[in-house]
């Protein structure tokens, strides 16, 4: 199916088509019919499946733009409603819908100012009530969104929800999203639902078949070498790491700033303008690195992020989901790679369980392994790249003092010092460990180490490689010569590395 069977407005296709959409996600090609059909819907599906087209699409397919608000879209997070704002307003802008976000945390008069010029809000339960109890703003849409309504249930909000829609009016058109249906969920979908539609994403549709994943099984005190190593072979354009919990982003943020990566942290206890600002780099290619908490990059909306690392894996299977669903967006590829220890195959198994697919297992690459790669993908720049004049002529000066052979030799080694790999050669489990690792879950055993005495073999962990200051917001250190290098190797903060783009 493509979106150009919906039979959406001219000015809807357009902006569809500028934002290179092509052949729906499974939850919007059941979702935008109903819709636009005028019927209300509860749909069952993950962060990451493309909710927000499934239901901002057909509901601008749907309204007047006429200069009043017309729908209200209800989100857990401000990160979300911000995101969900922007795609909107994307949406929409041929059809002159704007956009209002409503949060906490923001000067109430210019939310104020902003909903008077809105077709479209899209607000956090919090603040949105306090607007409409206090008389601030006074609406009458014709439709009603709930986004990640499981979510908001979990944060405490249900009360709020409900007494939102006491200020909603009879008639309107109401749609719930949820990754998962508990009964509160389902109760509440029967107190403002009219005669829904039921939506539900199955398993195998749940995960990205364009996300390539896979985990490496190290010890503890291996994850920073193990991080550092797969940057080195997978060599991301741009890439997430995730990890548990707000000290780890922000002691892993500064870690990768001391090795040369233009890296910033995002978490819950960080200034709202700061997060923002965090966003905005990181959309606009001034970071290479994003290090974030689960709760910190919901529904965070990059569409070329190439890799998601897990630097830990999450505590359950829908924060994976969520996870790796930052990669493989808008139809291409990503790659989505677990670091795992073996106290976390019980996770890892029940990951795969829920998830319903297979999760390939894979070995730290070693030194030799990264210099072939680099050394294949330099061949193919050399073969790509055009001869250039001035670079001539620069040769030609050079043999005023070398020989030809003696500059291709010292050329090549300047290319090979940029290039250099450091740290252990090899890291982590081999095949024939992780499979006997994974036999012993089978059995019902633990995950187990077998070789445990060799544990601190090689020393201490990778983290103490870092020769900078650990500095709280890792983003605000220049990421200069990367220290595992010896200071040679520039990175001029990501933005100069004239390296391969491969999405390995």
């Amino acid at each position: 199916m493509k979106f150009t069977d919906f039979n959406l407005k001219q000015d809807l296709e357009k902006a569809v088509n500028a934002a290179g959409f092509v052949e729906p996600s499974p939850i919007q090609e059941q979702a935008i019919p109903v819709v636009i059909a005028g019927r209300d819907i509860v749909a069952q599906a993950q962060t990451g499946t493309g909710k927000t087209a499934a239901f901002g699409l057909p509901i601008l397919q749907n309204m007047k733009c006429d200069g009043t608000v017309e729908a209200v879209v209800i989100v857990p997070t401000r990160e979300l409603a911000m995101q969900v704002s922007d795609e909107l307003f994307r949406f929409g802008k041929f059809l002159n819908a704007k956009t209002a976000t409503v949060y906490g945390g923001s000067s109430y008069s210019r939310q104020i100012k902003h909903v008077e010029a809105a077709s479209i809000i899209v607000a956090t339960p919090g603040r949105f009530i306090d607007l409409l109890k206090n008389k601030q703003i006074k609406i009458s849409p014709s439709f009603v969104v709930l986004d990640e309504a499981d979510e908001m249930m979990d944060m405490g909000f249900l009360d709020d929800i409900k007494e939102i829609f006491t200020f909603m009016p009879d008639e309107r058109q109401t749609l719930m999203f949820s990754a998962t249906m508990p009964e509160p969920i389902k109760r509440l979908a029967k107190t403002v639902l009219k005669d829904p539609e039921f939506i539900t994403i199955t398993k195998s549709e749940i995960t990205n078949t364009n996300i390539k994943q896979s985990f490496y099984v190290v010890e503890e005190y291996e994850r920073d070498d193990a991080l550092m190593r797969l940057f080195d072979y997978k060599d991301p354009y741009k890439s997430i790491v995730f990890c548990r919990m707000k000290r780890d982003v922000d002691r892993l943020a500064t870690y990768l700033v001391s090795q040369g990566f233009s890296a910033k942290g995002l978490h819950g206890d960080m200034e709202q303008r700061q997060r923002e600002e965090v966003i905005r780099a990181f959309k606009g290619d001034k970071l290479e690195v994003l290090v974030a908490t689960d709760v910190a990059a919901r529904g965070l909306d990059v569409k070329d992020v190439s890799h998601v690392f897990n630097y830990q894996l999450p505590f359950d299977s829908e924060p994976y989901v969520h996870r790796i669903g930052r990669t493989g967006r808008a139809g291409r590829e990503g790659v989505a790679v677990s670091i795992v220890t073996p106290a976390e195959f019980r996770s890892l198994k029940k990951i795969q369980k829920d998830v319903g697919t297979q999760i390939e297992s894979k070995v730290i690459p070693t030194i030799g392994d990264v210099r072939s790669k680099q050394k294949a993908s330099l061949v193919d720049k050399l073969k790509a790249q055009e001869i250039d004049e001035k670079v001539c002529e620069f040769i030609e000066d050079l043999k005023e003092d070398f020989d030809l052979s003696t500059i291709v030799y010292k050329l090549a080694s300047f290319i090979g010092d940029q290039e250099k790999v450091k740290g252990k050669d090899k890291i982590g489990k081999s095949l024939k460990d992780i499979e006997f690792m994974l036999s012993r879950v089978r059995e019902g055993g633990g995950g187990g180490n077998r070789n445990r005495s060799q544990r601190r073999r090689n020393g201490g962990g990778g983290g103490n490689r870092s020769g900078g200051g650990r500095g709280r917001d890792g983003g605000n250190r220049s990421g200069g010569g990367r220290g595992r290098d010896g200071g040679n190797r520039s990175r001029s903060g990501g933005q100069d590395r004239n390296r391969s783009r491969s999405r390995d």
